[in-house]
């Protein structure tokens, strides 16, 4: 059975990673990824197109000083797209970040069944830990830095304008990204977390270790009679 001490920082560990766990799959649920506003010039209409979206789910209004504006619209993101470049890199945008779900959830597993148990083998114990969360760490930056390269230089946003308005030209585009977005940085903090609680771990047992083996070293000085 493990140590007290080995427990409750495993649990603690467990805890940062189930953490993780949920706020990717919160992350992935929702859809304030990002709000685009797109100025709308021409002879018909003039304001702007509002688009808000996920990795799944949008949805889209227009606010226009004069012509007729359309009714806000719902739209799934995977759905409107044809077969294009926007299209494929947010597919592998959603992959990595399922990635990261899953060795959220090893992570997990890992750290739980330490807190229970001393695994003999070496990739069970926090070598497995380590490998876990250095991977969803890395999966789930990949993923912050795929997304931005799809709406800011493959223009994804300007692509479901022109698949939601057809006859709309759009004349330029900000960009916001929301809460969804950012949620991101969490998640890579709590995989930092949880391997700084094992690496601590790890010293103090070390330190321990040597205790054992060079008691006089570490023996207080009045204690020492001879």
């Amino acid at each position: 059975m493990p140590t007290t001490k080995k427990t409750l920082m495993f649990l603690s560990s467990f805890f940062t990673s189930l953490g993780s766990f949920i706020v990717i799959c919160s992350i992935l649920g929702t859809q304030a990824w990002i709000t685009s506003t797109i100025a709308v010039r021409d002879s018909a209409s003039n304001g702007s197109i509002f688009i808000t979206y996920g990795l799944f789910r949008g949805e889209s209004s227009q606010e226009l000083s004069h012509g007729l504006a359309e009714p806000n619209k719902n739209f799934a993101v995977l759905g409107i797209l044809n077969n294009s470049s926007q299209k494929t890199l947010h597919l592998v945008t959603i992959l990595f970040l399922v990635l990261s779900l899953l060795t959220s959830l090893l992570s997990s597993g890992f750290t739980f069944y330490n807190s229970i148990s001393n695994p003999y083998q070496t990739f069970l114990g926090p070598m497995g830990v380590y490998t876990w969360n250095g991977l969803s760490a890395s999966f789930v930056f990949v993923t912050m830095i795929l997304f931005v390269a799809n709406t800011q230089s493959n223009l994804l946003s300007e692509e479901l304008s022109h698949m939601l308005y057809p006859t709309t030209a759009g004349k330029g585009t900000t960009h916001s990204y929301g809460y969804s977005f950012w949620l991101i940085l969490l998640v890579i903090l709590l995989n930092i977390v949880t391997v700084t609680i094992i690496i601590f771990y790890q010293k103090a047992r070390y330190q321990r270790k040597q205790e054992q083996r060079k008691p006089m070293e570490y023996a207080p000085r009045d204690g020492i009679l001879f």
